[in-house]
C-alpha cells in the first residue's frame, strides 16, 4: 500500500495538478514543492514520517510528472506556478503553511514566501538558493557561473531534439550521472522514463528554465551588472530552514554566503555525505533535519 493517496486537483489557475496527499487535515498542513526533472516523487521517503502530525501536500508541479503541461514559454514563468501553490492550499482550505522546496520548487518557494508572508508561516529549503544570492554568484563567482552553464544548454530550443536523438534512457543516465547514486536510481528510472516519455514533457520541463529572468553570462564575459544586484532587497522575514547537501556540483556552497542578512531568523543545516538530489540520497538525514526543526 502507497503511504500517500494521488488526487488530481483542477485549479481556477488553469492546470489540473497530480498530488500526492498524507496525513490528517486536521493536522498543521505543510506543502511540499519538487525540482528539475522530477515530480511528487522527490519527497517519497519524507511524506509518510511527516505525515504522522502533518498532513502533507506534494504535487507534480505543472509542466512535470502527471500534471498538466500547458504550452508555450510563458506558461513557466515563476509566477505561475506560485499562483497554483496558493490555488492549490486555497482548494484544500489550508490556512497558512509550512513551505519546503527543493531545486526549482525552492526557487518558487522563496518567491512565494517573499510576496505571501500571510500564507506562507515557515519555509524550508533544500539546495535551491536564494534568487539573489544566486544571480550576484553568478555575476561575481567564476566557479558558480561555469556550474550554470546547463542552463544556457537547457535554454537552447534545439535541446529537445538532442534528447530524441541521445534516447531518454541515456539522457536519464548522463543527465545523473554526476549528481546521484546509480544504485539509489535504478528502481525510480522506470518512473522518471514514463513521466519524461509523455507528450510534451520534455520541453514543459525545460520551459521552466526558458520562462526564468536569471541571467547566466558565459565564462569569461563581462555583462553590464543589474542595478537590482547591489540595491536594497527585502528580506524573508518567516523562520526559514535551510538543508544545504555540500556535495551539489551544480549549487555550490557559495549559495550560503552572506545569506544570513538576507533571512534574519534562519537556521542552516550543512550535509556533508551528499550533493544535490538530497531529498532521496540521504533522506533521513533530511527528514530529521526538517523534524528537529519543526519541533
Amino acid at each position: 500500500m502507497a503511504d500517500f493517496e494521488l488526487q488530481r486537483i483542477a485549479l481556477p489557475t488553469g492546470v489540473t495538478l497530480n498530488v500526492a496527499i498524507a496525513g490528517d487535515p486536521a493536522n498543521p498542513p505543510i506543502i511540499l514543492l519538487h525540482g528539475f526533472p522530477e515530480s511528487h516523487r522527490t519527497w517519497r521517503h519524507q511524506i509518510p514520517v511527516l505525515a504522522r502530525d502533518h498532513y502533507v501536500i506534494a504535487p507534480d508541479q505543472r509542466g512535470f510528472g502527471d500534471s498538466s503541461r500547458p504550452e508555450g514559454v510563458a506558461s513557466y514563468t515563476p509566477d505561475k506556478p506560485v499562483a497554483d501553490l496558493l490555488a492549490l492550499a486555497e482548494h484544500l482550505g489550508i490556512g497558512p503553511f509550512t513551505l519546503v522546496g527543493h531545486d526549482w520548487g525552492g526557487a518558487i518557494a522563496w518567491m512565494a514566501a517573499l510576496q505571501n508572508p500571510q500564507r506562507i508561516a515557515r519555509l524550508i529549503i533544500v539546495n535551491a538558493p536564494h534568487p539573489l544570492a544566486f544571480q550576484r554568484s553568478l555575476f561575481d563567482d567564476p566557479a558558480q557561473r561555469e556550474a550554470s552553464q546547463y542552463i544556457t544548454a537547457f535554454r537552447n530550443p534545439e535541446f529537445e531534439k538532442f534528447v530524441d536523438r541521445m534516447g531518454l534512457e541515456t539522457f536519464f543516465d548522463t543527465s545523473f550521472a554526476k549528481h546521484a547514486d546509480a544504485a539509489l536510481l535504478a528502481p525510480e528510472k522506470p518512473a522518471y522514463l514514463a513521466d519524461w516519455g509523455q507528450p510534451g514533457a520534455m520541453t514543459a520541463m525545460l520551459n521552466w528554465y526558458r520562462a526564468s529572468a536569471i541571467q547566466v553570462p558565459a565564462p569569461g564575459e563581462t555583462p553590464e551588472r543589474p542595478a537590482w544586484l547591489d540595491a536594497p532587497f527585502p528580506p524573508v522575514t518567516q523562520p526559514t530552514l535551510v538543508i544545504w547537501a555540500m556535495q551539489d556540483t551544480a549549487l555550490l556552497p557559495v549559495q550560503l554566503d552572506g545569506l544570513e542578512a538576507l533571512v534574519p531568523d534562519l537556521t542552516v543545516v550543512r550535509i556533508a555525505s551528499a550533493g544535490h538530489f538530497v531529498p532521496w540520497q540521504k533522506p533521513e538525514l533530511v527528514t530529521e533535519a526538517i523534524l528537529e526543526w519543526l519541533a
